[in-house]
């Protein structure tokens, strides 16, 4: 089970990730994964948190929102520019 506040933590960071990855120009496959669990994310903020279909889909959206922001933050290590 996750809570909405989790879920509003995770909607930002994933948003952040998002436009971060699109700045840097990364990879279409991971623009696609951070995009989809952003939207999921900003679905799940207008929906009723306590209805059985929405805490099912949470959980699942979570934990590719998780996994989309681990690849993400590995991309970017491996392709962040060199210090001046």
């Amino acid at each position: 089970m996750i809570d909405q506040m989790q879920l509003v933590h995770l909607r930002r960071e994933v948003k952040t990730a998002l436009e971060l990855a699109m700045v840097a120009l990364a990879p279409a496959a991971l623009l696609d994964r951070l995009g989809a669990a952003a939207g999921l994310l900003e679905a799940f903020a207008e929906l009723p948190s306590d209805a059985p279909p929405v805490a099912a889909l949470a959980v699942r959206t979570a934990k590719h929102a998780r996994l989309a922001l681990e690849d993400w933050r590995r991309w970017q290590a491996e392709h962040a520019p060199a210090p001046a």
